[in-house]
């Protein structure tokens, strides 16, 4: 099967050839298992979580003994001390250790992208000095990109680095904030211009090198329990031979680490909003009013239900996309790519996915915290049932690795950048095909199955994409609110599919646990997927300068008009969950 990011939209897929999360094998189930039950041993016997302003040593030594047990070297190869984890399992990884609270921001800065741009770009010098003890825990790695004028634009920070040619280094001189590991970190990868360049350059820089100061641990909303600090370089010697890649690299060096550390944040999500569920399933089974377990009120089941479909239908996607990422790095290696630049290539191949699941998972998270805190009641509010912990938590994930507004307009724009400029996706091919669908949309003979509602989508998304563009041409990057719509309904499609793909195979390998709900999962997602795309497209048609009544009927015609009991299904999606106390969450 070729693999090629962003073809989901002009294509149909077989369910055959989607991987679900249903296919773990047992290595990798006992991968999430080990992870769970260090979790259990090391953070969840505490009484509080360490806070890293008042208890550094206990969260490095947590770190190390995460390292002695083989879980600080997935993505380093073998060689260098590591275990090498595919792709796929990698975001089974971080789904695992979100059940480490805050921990999970600790070791999954130090997993990825603390690490992987050594793995990524560096050369055999330094790999070789640094990895293996990166695997290890003997050296523990932040990043630092972020800076008081330099956020999402990255590229216009002003940390500099001036040739020394008599010491033959760099003399590294700037500011860095919110760099997550930096209180205890041993290396830094850190972004700087050289001299008078207009890209950034990363740099290898160690802590014993020099001309570095910390400053207070930050007074956070959440995740306190890493530690988080601004970072001052003055004159830092960095040898020549530590600058990463190449030479104005570094805002690319920057960009793919973030988009790997995108998909990875959506699969650490999808770990937090199962915690949260099970823990409002486990209250509401417990707790009792009026006689009877709140489980037992419909307005609990509308919230546990609501919480099953949104899990079960981001995650369809994450492992889906996950996969074909180690499908692509599969076909690279075939076709004669250099082996360093094999899991680059690969992960650049998805970057519209990876932002779009970055924004749909995180804000999963949210809505589950949220409501699991509503099912706790003001037990929720209190500390100690840690769902208060957990709500503060996830509010970040919206923000960091790019914010949720940043990758809505990143996505959208990445697509059409492949679409027409690059031209690595056909998009002209639908397109010429919505004159004959419209048509036979109109006189009522198209296929009224699933998978073809799902293709109307597509269609829709394309047909609002040419008005919004007809309408403010290359200005259109200046219409955030319509990008950002557009975006949901992209989110929206690959979702929906995924999750109708994830059904289709586990009926047709005749794999009938659960199927039940699983169906009813994804009737209710064609149902809510449907609302929420014809939301954004009547918001895009009610901003357009001109209206097209063309349009107008477009949204009519291509919208489907699910027969279902919204309200039946979500209670009984809820009921299995009530009722099974070992669910696959």
């Amino acid at each position: 099967m070729s693999s090629k990011g962003g073809d989901f939209i002009i294509k149909s897929t077989e369910s055959s050839s989607v991987f679900i999360p249903e296919n773990w094998n047992e290595e990798q189930k006992m991968l999430k298992q080990m992870i769970f039950d260090f979790c259990d041993k090391e953070i969840h016997v505490l009484e509080n979580e360490p806070i890293a302003a008042n208890d550094l040593p206990a969260i490095v030594q947590t770190l190390e003994k995460a390292a002695s047990l083989g879980l600080c070297g997935i993505a380093i190869e073998e060689k260098y001390n590591g275990s090498n984890l595919d792709f796929n399992t990698g975001l089974l990884y971080m789904e695992a250790f979100a059940y480490g609270f805050s921990f999970a921001t600790t070791i999954g800065t130090h997993v990825s992208i603390g690490s992987l741009p050594i793995v990524y770009y560096g050369n055999d010098y330094q790999k070789e000095k640094y990895l293996p003890k990166i695997a290890t825990a003997e050296i523990k790695t932040a990043y630092a990109l972020t800076e008081p004028s330099a956020g999402s634009d990255a590229n216009s920070g002003r940390t500099k680095a001036i040739i020394n040619e008599e010491k033959n280094c760099y003399l590294l001189t700037g500011q860095k904030m919110w760099i997550t590991n930096s209180g205890f970190a041993d290396l830094f990868i850190v972004f700087a211009k050289i001299e008078d360049d207009e890209k950034l350059s990363a740099f290898i820089v160690e802590k014993d090198f020099g001309g570095i100061t910390l400053g207070e641990e930050e007074k956070k909303l959440g995740i306190k329990g890493s530690s988080t600090r601004q970072v001052f370089f003055e004159d830092c010697p960095v040898p020549m031979e530590n600058l990463l890649g190449n030479r104005n690299d570094g805002f690319k060096i920057a960009l793919n680490i973030l988009n790997s550390g995108r998909i990875k944040l959506s699969a650490a999500a999808m770990g937090g909003a199962k915690f949260s569920m099970r823990k409002a399933v486990s209250y509401s089974n417990e707790r009792k009013q009026f006689g009877k377990c709140i489980s037992e009120f419909t307005a609990m089941q509308y919230k546990i239900g609501e919480m099953a479909r949104q899990i079960f239908s981001a995650e369809s996607a994450i492992y889906r996309i996950g996969r074909n990422i180690d499908i692509k790095e599969e076909e690279l290696k075939d076709s004669g790519t250099p082996s360093k630049e094999v899991k680059l290539k690969a992960l650049r191949e998805y970057t519209v996915e990876c932002s779009l699941m970055k924004v749909y998972a995180s804000e999963v998270l949210d809505y589950c915290v949220d409501e699991s805190l509503q099912i706790h009641g003001g037990m929720g509010y209190s500390v100690e049932t840690k769902i208060e912990m957990g709500y503060r938590d996830a509010r970040i994930t919206r923000i960091y690795e790019g914010t949720n507004e940043i990758n809505r307009m990143l996505s959208f724009g990445e697509l059409m950048k492949k679409g027409f400029q690059t031209k690595e996706i056909d998009i002209k091919a639908i397109t010429k095909k919505i004159p004959l669908q419209f048509f036979l949309k109109a006189i009522g003979i198209q296929k009224k199955s699933e998978n073809q509602m799902i293709e109307n989508f597509k269609y829709l998304f394309f047909i609002l994409s040419k008005y919004a563009t007809d309408a403010y041409g290359r200005a259109l990057e200046h219409e955030q609110e319509i990008i950002m719509n557009l975006s949901d309904i992209l989110a929206e499609i690959l979702v929906l599919e995924s999750t109708f793909l994830r059904v289709e195979k586990l009926k047709n390998s005749q794999q009938t646990n659960d199927i039940k709900m699983k169906e009813n999962i994804k009737k209710l997602q064609f149902y809510e997927s449907n609302s929420k795309i014809v939301q954004s497209a009547q918001i895009i048609f009610d901003s357009l300068p001109k209206k097209s009544i063309l349009l107008k009927y477009a949204i009519q015609l291509f919208s489907i008009k699910p027969t279902i009991n919204p309200i039946s299904l979500r209670r009984e999606i809820a009921l299995y969950f009530i009722n099974n106390k070992e669910f696959y969450l």
